[in-house]
């Protein structure tokens, strides 16, 4: 059988290799039931979605014909790494490094620095843009984690705080 979308193809089969992980590894949990889910029920059916879904995408690839087959191009690294980057950095500004004496700087100094990274991964960097978009996330995440969901995680800086 021919592949008639290269980018489909791969993308189903990512989707699919994600999705029997997730569900694999629930499997290690208690799944329990639907009236009682245990802590592995919701990965479990996230992964069985995520592989059907994945299953779907790959057999359109191989069924649907495409103008040009859309092959998949170079590795786009720039933005990966930046990404990457972007997601480390917010880790460790959220909960410090204490092998090397960098103290937990918390959630909003974290959600600056994960804006500023990520953004470098675009090919427009807009200092004015990058305030906004990370004032509006840190405000909305504290919302959210500290103030709705009462989550329990340095929101500021230590030497700040105590």
């Amino acid at each position: 059988m021919k592949i008639k979308s290269q980018q489909d193809f791969y993308s189903g089969l990512m989707f699919m290799v994600v999705g029997i992980a997730f569900a694999w590894g629930a499997t290690t949990y208690t799944i329990g039931e639907g009236a009682r889910m245990g802590p592995g029920y919701f990965p479990l059916v996230l992964g069985i979605l995520l592989t059907a879904l994945g299953a779907f995408i790959v057999f359109e690839a191989l069924v649907v014909e495409t103008e040009d087959g859309e092959p998949i191009g170079a590795w786009a690294w720039k933005p990966l790494c930046f990404i990457i980057a972007a997601n480390l950095l917010f880790g460790i500004l959220l909960g410090g490094l204490p092998s090397i004496k960098l103290p937990a700087m918390g959630m909003i100094v974290g959600i600056y620095g994960l804006t500023f990274v990520a953004s470098l991964a675009g090919e427009e960097f807009s200092w004015k843009e990058n305030v906004i978009l990370a004032t509006v996330l840190a405000i909305g995440s504290y919302l959210a984690f500290i103030v709705l969901l009462k989550l329990q995680f340095p929101v500021w800086p230590t030497f700040i705080t105590g």
